[in-house]
Order: structure tokens, then C-alpha cells, then sequence
């Protein structure tokens, strides 16, 4: 992935609180100015995985407590990558793609985090009535091979193609968790068809992001910011006592649309399709969430934020919810809450003007955009006009 798709990934989801910097002490940014300075140490890297910015944020810690978190966050968030990764090999390590690899062959034995990702993964699946699938690997390879090829004709000036419907139809029919045979007795995964494949490209960042955020809270961290590429995710509360305050990014690309203040620890993590886009042959730009319904990529939105606790949760809602119509959307909210009762769960759409619900209670018009939310985020989203 290039640099330049790596800075829009970031930015999906901005933390602002503090100045930019590695390693470096800072005070309260221009949006906190009023409140009292907190003392912070951040880093951050482009190559520790997942394609994209990975950083960390903690406070009231010396510099050497601070390079400690770092460094084992980082390295994990390199673990979680090769171990997720459907594409690349590493020497002595039974990831995702050895896995797919041995569909129709044998089961694998595999790190059980591997198997708790995929049970998150299954349970959303469930939850959603199958719109939330990582068992299509077959037909999500389709659009990353055609994605990969537009992105790279888009950089030379060019258009990329449409991959024929004819093709995505038969991927398609290459999927289902009856296929996926997991042992957590002896920690295998086998998949029995050896057309199925995994993709966990929605969830396995969050999923990520929340194992690394647990880390440092088991380690002693009292507060701190992990941004995974704009999957963020707080611990604890600030000593200053200024809220969190994250940045939903503007899909036009210039700066955020809105900030929104929290008081509490949780995961801010949206799914926009501002990213990893590319413009085919036909005039038409197509993103990287897909539809399971058309098999296209899906077109209600420009992007949906979840704010949760669990950032693997919020990443397979933003996910799913991308995928569905705001009545969908709201249904399968109400049914996560049902089965959650004692978690708290707010959500943002930013859609086109013309595609807004009429019955949306909170709304509001920005820019060329209108922006829907949840009743739980009334009072605590800072427009930006």
C-alpha cells in the first residue's frame, strides 16, 4: 500500500489530544486549550502492519515506562498481522493462509487467538443474519485482485476494471460456515471445501486493537490512545479531566467533518469508502466493503462510525452496518443491544443528502452531507462548520 493511502487510512478516525511527535512530552492540543496540560509520550510507525499508521498515545508515565508500552504493542501489532494475513507466509507461524491453504487438505493447528477471532467472527455472523460473512473469501479476493490492479492503473493515470458479474457469481457461491471445522480441544481450524476461503479484513484490526488496548491495561497502563489506522481505542479516563475527542474524518478527504467528546474508555472505529478505492472504466468509484446482497461494493453510505467498548466489536459493525440500508442497520443495532444489554453502543452515518432517512430523529445537514446519529451522541458531537 502506498504512503499515500496509509495517511487517508489514519485519518479516518483522528485523536486530538496532544501535539504530533514521537516520544515526545506534550500538552492539551488547540481543541483542549482551556483545560489544564497532561503530560504525554507518543510513537508511531508505518510498517508494523495491517498496511497502515499504527500509534500509541499514554499518559502520566516516564519515558522509559512509555517506551517499554510501546515497543511490546508494536511488536504485537506485528504478530496480530502475520497471523491474520491471508496473502504472506512466515517462517514457523500457521496463520490465516495456512489455513486457506489446506482447505480440503488437513486441519491446522493454530495460535488460539486465532480461533477466538474467528468465534467473534461467527458470532456477528449469526447476529447479522449472515451479512457479516468471513467465509466469502472467494468472492472478496475477486474485488481485492481487480482493487489492487485499479489503484495501481488510478496512480498512472489510468482506469482499472470491473471485475464480470459472471465471475463474482461463481466466487460467490464459495462460502458458508458449515465448511469451518474448529477444534478448540486441540486448537486446529480445517476448512472441508476446498473452494472456501477466509478473509477477515473486517474485523481483524479491531480485533487487534482491542488484545493490544487489554495488554497495556494488564501491564499497569492507566490511560492511553492506540490508533490502529483510525481504529481507536482509549483506557481509561484523562487525570486533566478533558474528555477524549475524536475526529470523524470529512469523506471529501479535507480534515474532520466532526469531533466527538467522550468521557469514557471505548473503541471509535469507522469504515468509510474514501479508502482503498480505486475509479474503473465505467466512471464509477468502487471501495473495499462489499455487498454480500449485490456483490458490489456497497453504495448507502460514505462511511459509518461505531463507538463501543470492544474495538473487534465495533469493527464488525461498522462493517455490517455499511452493507445495509438505515432501517437494516437500525434493526440489527437493536438486536445487538438486546443481546447486550449492558454495553453501550452509539453510531454516525454520513450519507449523501438525497439517500437520508426521513425518519431519522437526529440528523443534521453538513457540508453536501447529511449526517444521521444515535440518540446517545445528542450534545456530545462538535460540528465543524
Amino acid at each position: 500500500m502506498k504512503t499515500k493511502t496509509l495517511i487517508s487510512a489514519a485519518l479516518a478516525a483522528v485523536l486530538l489530544t496532544g501535539c504530533a511527535g514521537a516520544s515526545t512530552q506534550s500538552t492539551a492540543s488547540a481543541a483542549t486549550a482551556s483545560a489544564q496540560t497532561q503530560s504525554s509520550y507518543a510513537n508511531s510507525c508505518l510498517d508494523c502492519g495491517f498496511d497502515t499508521v499504527f500509534s500509541l498515545r499514554v499518559y502520566d508515565v516516564s519515558q522509559d515506562e512509555f517506551n517499554t508500552s510501546y515497543q511490546e504493542a508494536a511488536d504485537l501489532f506485528t504478530y496480530y498481522n502475520n497471523l491474520f494475513d491471508i496473502y504472506n507466509n512466515y517462517d514457523g507461524l500457521n496463520n490465516l493462509k495456512t489455513i486457506n491453504d489446506n482447505a480440503g487438505i488437513a486441519p491446522v493447528k493454530v495460535d488460539p487467538v486465532v480461533i477466538e477471532l474467528l468465534q467473534k467472527a461467527k458470532e456477528f455472523y449469526d447476529l447479522s443474519g449472515g451479512e457479516f460473512d468471513i467465509t466469502q473469501g472467494a468472492l472478496l479476493s475477486v474485488w481485492h485482485k481487480y482493487r489492487e490492479e485499479g489503484m495501481t492503473a488510478n496512480e498512472n493515470g489510468s482506469y482499472g476494471k470491473v471485475p464480470p458479474e459472471s465471475e463474482l457469481q461463481e466466487a460467490a457461491t464459495h462460502h458458508g460456515w458449515d465448511a469451518v471445522e474448529i477444534d478448540e480441544e486441540n486448537s486446529t481450524v480445517y476448512i472441508t471445501d476446498p473452494d472456501v476461503s477466509l478473509d477477515v479484513g473486517g474485523i481483524a484490526k479491531g480485533f487487534a486493537t482491542e488484545k493490544i488496548a487489554a495488554k497495556l491495561a494488564e501491564d499497569g497502563t492507566k490511560t492511553a490512545a492506540v490508533n490502529a489506522g483510525g481504529n481507536v481505542r482509549t483506557l481509561g479516563i484523562k487525570s486533566d479531566g478533558t474528555p477524549w475527542r475524536i475526529g470523524i474524518q470529512n469523506p471529501s478527504g479535507s480534515g474532520s467533518l466532526f469531533v466527538i467528546d467522550s468521557n469514557t474508555e471505548g473503541s471509535f472505529v469507522t469504515s468509510g469508502d474514501y479508502e482503498r478505492a480505486y475509479t474503473a472504466d465505467d466512471g464509477v468509484t468502487y471501495s473495499h466493503i462489499i455487498d454480500p446482497k449485490t456483490l458490489f461494493p456497497a453504495t448507502y453510505y460514505h462511511s459509518v462510525s461505531i463507538i463501543t467498548r470492544d474495538s473487534g466489536t465495533a469493527d464488525c459493525l461498522s462493517t455490517t452496518l455499511f452493507t445495509m440500508d438505515y432501517d437494516e442497520g437500525v434493526q440489527l443495532i437493536n438486536d445487538y443491544k438486546a443481546a447486550h444489554p449492558d454495553e453501550t453502543l452509539e453510531v454516525v452515518w454520513i450519507m449523501d443528502k438525497d439517500k437520508a432517512p426521513d425518519d431519522a430523529e437526529y440528523k443534521k445537514d453538513v457540508g453536501s452531507y447529511t449526517v444521521v446519529y444515535t440518540a446517545g451522541l445528542d450534545g456530545a458531537i462538535n460540528w465543524i462548520e
